[in-house]
């Protein structure tokens, strides 16, 4: 034989030459084989064992290199290929060499793949049963069986055709396994095990049942006492495979039963070991029971037997379910020790796995294997939760749901805060896990913890709090698709579960099913006060807040608002998930038990954010036809809690029975409610059929339909157009009465009439019938008031109809003036909560509180009495019948209306006179005799003050232009008549009456033209009464500064200024018409002119006003009137004898003349409009009654140094108290009183220069009159130095201004009104007008 070739050199000229070739690579020209040769040398026991190896060596590489080039050798005789083959089976028996054993085998295995012969399997396999039946034992058969093995491996139709057609060789491979040596166990082994995993198992399928179950109960007895660990690897790999078939399993778990398997084929040679191994066999199976095996696996050090054992585990218990006896086993203990020694992820997933199904058991719980190991779950959680196979955390968390979920009440897993802790931050962990998978059973497993039975004592809120924040901040992350995405890949999303989207809905399901237990624990709790107040709480720990049910359940409110409810809407806007509906409703129902207190808040923001619509839509379009019962439920509790916190609040005066009565048709009806609400008005007009019973049938069905739309439509959803809802609500009306009845449920009826109120703009207007209808359904009520609902919209239906406004216009405005006040009230209530709106807002002057706008609820009354001003005399007659509160706010509505009736096109006042004509001839009539102010009843007292505060507020708001004041008779005069005889009869204590009453007159005397007001002079200079009245004012008044008089005696500064203005008008009109005078008032000039002086810091700018206009009157009758006495001091007018200068001038005296003069100056220089026109008038005044008592004094006080002054100041205020005509009025009556402090330059020239820079035309009407003045002035006097031509000039320029010759085309019209409202004081501006100029004008402030 050649170092090349495979040839026999002493045999090979004896074969055949077809049996030889040259094999192999053709570039490198091959090998020569001879079939033959290697035949005879393979069965030749002389040739030596390594030169057979070489052959074998060169057989195999041509295997491997030319592939079938061998196979075309044999083909030319089937008989050579099975002797070669034969041959090679021997030396399995022969060869001693363990190479060249591994030799043989390989070669075999290669050559019947080269092959490919079913023959050549079946002849292997024949050969192999005959070797083990002619043998008496299976000693040297270790080769066989391994080579069997791999053949079966790389050949696995071998396998198939091993298990059907050749059973007395399995039952060879069975009895082997009794053979004690382990290394022949082990390859006997190897064949099982490549039989029952080759081909998927198929080959395993088809094997006889009682083989098989005889290889299940001799591998138990294999395993029990093996130890070399080949024969072990290949025992557990054997379990491994047998466990995952049911039948198996059933065998191995029960042990050897039948007899039948174990008996011996006959066929096998009896001997002594096998005798032996029948005796092992027919054993008990009870000293091998698998679990005890697979503990003992369990047990081992090495971790590849034990993740094997926990596999066996889980797959007999999915097979068989029979798990007592692996929990009798102590098992789980075991698996739990597993978890807490190990960091391997294939471990721990499979002792999770295993685990999972042993909770199944309820042994497990009762033996207390879940309190034994809940900490090393917990602790393998942590490490699970930071390696890389998320797969491992997900199985872990599923554990400790199924144990959460499954441990009974009684036992508890965390009896303290530290172990509860402990899994809320393993839980915490999983939530915050980058794989949604892994969350999401995380979710489910915090589901499972926010269980009652599983709460630490003290409770640990705060934990609870920061899983179900962490579930919430994971909203954020999710990729939810948009609604485009999400039509596109609705059907691409059904059939790919694993998609993203399709794991961001599933962790939103189980987050809100999470969220959901949160609530019922928070519920739970709220219900035991041990838990509420969490008693056992460590004192240092009761200080914080955020660890109590109280900031638990604001965070599930506030989680719930801002994130849960946006988040499932957009999930749920195209495609409604019925499971995610069904819980989120469920939760939203919960928040109403929780925080009762924010309940009205929340429900209102649900309402007006569409949530009455939503579940309604979902129920039409999710559980119609009975589907999705769960959901059904949820929807209908949700909706009646709503309904019934909006009701209360819309409601909030209803009775008990009205609430249950909405309660049981809301709980009666709306579950049978699963229709679309384009469905509704069908059913609103059904017939009403029969009526099961007061709370079901179509009629409750209709009464609760009219309850829903009352309260959607309450909060701006309007469920049905308004059209429809105003004819459905009718017919409904219509349908009741028709059936014999007209009452319907209070609340029904209340929600109705809302209905119709509202929707009333949008529909026609109602027939006589149908008004005739809603008359008699609310005479049905007994009590209107509880019907009422404070809506605009109500007032306006009311009204709409004379038919109801007869029976209920005054109710339902009484009604919307109370419940204005009570929302006032709230109002104030809120600012009270939240003081920094009032610092904000601050309380405003009076002056300023009249121009503010009204607020809305008055608004919608001016609106209501512009369509029907028949409105204004009910309000007139609540002033003068109803009680003082309710009458009040009457009288500020109706002074609202007068101050802005240029709005309106009728003439209020004209409305409102004859009204108030009566009220006080009534008043006067029933408290004739008794005296005003002691009438019979508190409501005629009550009444007096507002009807002629009503007075004053019609002559506030009667236009310049009306002709009602252009004669002084019929109603005007008869008012003033009786005003004026009030007046007279008041109490002086009564101010309330008093003050308005003297600001009417005041005011009836300055409005009326001059040649209309000689009979109303007249009139009230006759009333002894009423100069009594304005002599008791003025007393008290003067003596006010006597320290011994008490502040309570002195009348209020209002009520004195209105006497002074009065007092003024009569001194003037009584001069202008010489009236008769029958009773003179006293009034002391140097009280007033002391008070001026000195007291002005302390005295009210408006009465200040008021006294200098009384002494304007005085002055310009020259100190001498029939109306008024003055009395004077010797601070004014000195010691008697008096001289000449100061008896001309009494009773002022040239001493008082200096002291008014330099208390004008002063008050000059206040900034406040009144005051300065006042002064300056009483300015004129004063040196126009000096110039014509003494033209010395009037020189003296013109021309003092303090006048310089003034106009200084006055002249460098600002552009605008420049051109202020007081200013330039000031001027003009310094300069024709020859002052020698009016300079041109620079006072003049200011003027001129500022007229100059704001341009002419923009001055008002007041101001260039009194600019005009000033320059005709300048041109008739001479100053001092005289002017220059240039001078002249300039004021002739001035002169010839069109702004100045045309003042009503080019100067900007002045404010409208005439008069001014202060406080209750009423102010002439004509009074007021300055001097210097003819054109009146509206003060403004400076």
């Amino acid at each position: 034989m050649s170092s090349t070739d495979i040839v026999f050199d002493k045999i090979h000229f004896r074969h055949d030459p077809k049996w030889s070739g040259r094999l192999g690579p053709a570039e490198g020209g091959g090998l020569l084989l001879c079939v033959a040769c290697v035949i005879e040398m393979m069965e030749s026991e002389d040739i030596a064992s390594a030169r057979k190896s070489f052959a074998l060596y060169g057989i195999s590489g041509v295997l491997k290199c030319s592939p079938g080039a061998l196979r075309e050798l044999f083909r030319q005789d089937n008989t050579v290929s099975l002797r070669f083959t034969a041959s090679l089976l021997g030396m399995l028996h022969t060869a001693e060499d363990q190479a060249t054993l591994e030799k043989v085998d390989q070669v075999l295995v290669q050559l019947l793949l080269e092959l490919q012969s079913e023959l050549s399997y079946r002849f292997v396999l024949d050969e192999i049963h005959k070797q083990l039946s002619d043998q008496l034992g299976v000693k040297g058969f270790l080769p066989t069986f391994n080579f069997l093995g791999n053949l079966v491996k790389a050949v696995p139709n071998v396998a198939l055709s091993l298990v059907t057609q050749y059973g007395p060789l399995l039952e060879h491979l069975c009895s082997a396994l009794l053979y004690p040596d382990e290394a022949l166990k082990a390859s006997v082994l190897y064949v099982w095990l490549k039989l029952f995993g080759t081909a998927g198992g198929s080959a395993a399928q088809s094997l006889p049942v009682a083989i098989r179950d005889r290889v299940c109960v001799l591998l138990l007895q294999t395993l029990a006492k093996a130890s070399s660990p080949q024969l072990i690897k290949n025992s557990v790999g054997l379990l491994w495979l047998l466990v995952q078939l049911p039948e198996a399993v059933s065998v191995l778990m029960n042990g050897n039963t039948d007899q039948t398997v174990c008996r011996e084929n006959q066929n096998i040679h009896t001997d002594d070991e096998q005798t032996l191994g029948q005796n092992q066999e027919q054993q008990s199976p009870d000293q091998y029971p698998l679990p005890l095996m697979l503990k003992k696996l369990l047990m081992s050090g090495d971790e590849m037997l034990q993740v094997i054992s926990a596999r066996c585990i889980a797959s007999v218990l999915v097979h068989s379910q029979c798990s007592a006896p692996f929990i009798k086993a102590d098992i789980p203990a075991f698996l739990f020790d597993r978890l807490a020694s190990s960091h391997s992820e294939v471990l721990l997933w499979s002792a999770y796995s295993c685990l999972v199904l042993l909770t199944e058991d309820p042994l497990f719980f009762s033996q207390c294997h879940s309190v034994y190991g809940i900490e090393s779950l917990v602790r393998s959680l942590n490490e699970a939760l930071q390696l890389t196979n998320l797969e491992v955390p997900k199985q872990g968390l599923l554990l400790l749901t199924e144990i959460l979920e499954r441990q009974p009440p009684s036992e508890r897993l965390f009896p303290s805060g530290s172990g509860f802790e402990a899994v809320s931050e393993a839980v915490l962990g999983g939530v915050s896990s980058s794989c949604l998978l892994v969350a999401t059973q995380a979710a489910n497993a915090a589901s499972a913890l926010f269980r009652l039975n599983h709460q630490s004592r003290p409770v640990q809120y705060g934990k609870i709090e920061g899983l179900i924040e962490a579930i919430t901040n994971r909203f954020s992350e999710l990729p939810l698709p948009s609604p485009a995405h999400r039509r596109s890949s609705r059907s691409l999303k059904k059939s790919d579960p694993n998609s993203q989207a399709s794991r961001s809905e599933g962790f939103l399901l189980q987050s809100l099913v999470c969220f959901q237990a949160a609530c019922r624990l928070a519920v739970e709790c709220s219900s035991e006060p041990v838990l509420k107040e969490n008693t056992f709480t460590a004192p240092s720990k009761h200080s914080h807040a955020q660890d109590s049910l109280e900031s638990l359940c604001q965070c599930l409110l506030r989680c719930c608002d801002s994130v849960w409810i946006p988040t499932v809407i957009r999930v749920c806007e195209h495609a409604p998930n019925a499971q995610i509906l069904q819980h989120f409703y469920s939760i939203l129902f919960s928040q109403f038990t929780l925080l009762p207190s924010f309940m009205p808040v929340f429900a209102n923001k649900l309402a007006s954010s569409g949530f009455y619509r939503l579940p309604l839509e979902h129920k039409g379009l999710l559980c119609a036809g009975n589907r999705h019962p769960y959901l059904n439920i949820s929807c209908c509790g949700f909706l009646q809690k709503l309904s019934m916190c909006l009701l209360f609040q819309s409601d909030p005066g209803s009775c008990q029975h009205d609430v249950e009565e909405v309660e049981n048709l809301l709980l009666y009806n709306l579950p049978s409610l699963c229709c679309r609400l384009s469905d509704w008005p069908s059913l609103l007009c059904e017939a009403p059929g029969l009526q099961l019973c007061e709370y079901k049938g179509p009629r409750a069905t209709q009464y609760c339909l009219v309850i829903m739309l009352h309260l959607a439509l309450e909060q701006g959803d309007r469920l049905l157009p308004d059209p429809t809802v105003f004819s459905s609500v009718m017919w409904l009306l219509h349908s009741v009465q028709a059936h014999g009845s007209s009452a319907l449920p209070r609340s029904v009826l209340r929600s109705a009439l809302y209905l119709l109120a509202v929707t009333q703009d949008k529909s026609p207007n109602l027939d006589r019938a149908s008004l005739n209808c809603i008359s008699k359904t609310l005479s049905s009520c007994q009590s209107f008031p509880s019907l009422y609902m404070h809506h605009p919209a109500l007032l306006h239906f009311i009204w709409r109809y004379p038919e109801l406004e007869v029976k209920y216009g005054a109710l339902v405005l009484e009604l919307w003036l109370t419940k204005q006040a009570q929302h006032r009230d709230a109002e104030q209530t809120t600012a009270v909560v939240f003081p920094d709106c009032v610092q904000e807002t601050g309380e405003k002057p009076a002056d300023e509180r009249q121009d503010q706008q009204p607020d809305t609820e008055t608004v919608e009354l001016l609106t209501l009495i512009e369509k029907w001003p028949s409105v204004m005399l009910t309000l007139l007659n609540m002033v003068c019948t109803r009680e003082a509160i309710l009458a009040g706010r009457a009288l500020a509505v109706l002074e609202v209306v007068l101050r802005g009736q240029r709005d309106y096109e009728a003439d209020l006042c004209a409305h409102l006179r004859p009204a108030l004509l009566q009220a006080l001839q009534r008043l006067s009539v029933d408290n004739m005799g008794h005296g005003l102010g002691q009438g019979h009843t508190a409501q005629a007292v009550n009444s007096l003050p507002l009807v002629l505060k009503l007075l004053c507020a019609t002559q506030a708001s009667d236009p310049p232009s009306s002709s009602s004041y252009s004669k002084m008779d019929g109603v005007h005069f008869k008012l003033l008549y009786h005003v004026s005889n009030i007046a007279g009869r008041l109490k002086p204590t009564d101010t309330g009456s008093l003050l308005p009453a003297l600001s009417y007159l005041y005011c009836c005397l300055s409005l009326s033209p001059a040649h209309c007001t000689d009979r109303a002079v007249s009139v009230l200079l006759s009333n002894s009464g009423l100069m009594d009245q304005l002599q008791t004012v003025s007393s008290s008044s003067s003596s006010s500064s006597t320290p011994s008089l008490s502040p309570s005696a002195c009348p209020p500064s209002a009520l004195l200024c209105c006497s002074h203005l009065l007092l003024s008008s009569l001194i003037t009109l009584q001069r202008v018409h010489s009236a008769q005078v029958q009773k003179s008032i006293s009034w002391s000039l140097d009280t007033a002119v002391q008070r001026l002086l000195f007291q002005k810091r302390n005295t009210d700018n408006l009465l200040l006003v008021s006294y200098l206009r009384l002494l304007q009157a005085l002055l310009d009758a020259d100190l001498a009137s029939a109306v008024v006495r003055l009395t004077t001091g010797p601070g004014l007018v000195g010691p008697r004898p008096l001289g000449v200068e100061d008896g001309a001038l009494y009773p002022l005296g040239s001493r008082g003349a200096q002291c008014l003069s330099t208390a004008l100056s002063g008050l000059l220089l206040q900034k406040h409009e009144l005051l300065l026109r006042a002064s300056v008038n009483c300015l004129s005044s004063l040196l126009g009654f000096l110039q014509r008592k003494s033209p010395t004094a009037e020189k003296y006080v013109a021309c003092q140094p303090w006048s310089r002054f003034l106009v200084y100041c006055l002249l460098n205020s600002g552009e605008s108290s420049r051109l202020h005509p007081a200013t330039l009025s000031l001027i003009t009556i310094l300069l024709q009183h020859g002052s020698t402090s009016v300079l041109w330059e620079p006072d003049l020239l200011q003027v001129m220069e500022a007229v100059e820079r704001r341009g002419r035309e923009v001055l008002g009407e007041e101001a260039a009159q009194a600019l005009r003045l000033l320059l005709s002035q300048i041109q008739s006097i001479v100053l001092q130095p005289p002017l220059t031509e240039e001078q002249k000039q300039s004021a002739r320029a001035a002169m010839e201004s069109p702004c100045l010759q045309t003042p009503s085309e080019s100067c900007s019209p002045s404010p409208p009104g005439n008069v001014l409202r202060v406080g209750d004081v009423s102010i002439c501006l004509s009074d007021f007008t300055v001097k210097a100029g003819s054109c009146s004008g509206t003060p403004t402030l400076l």
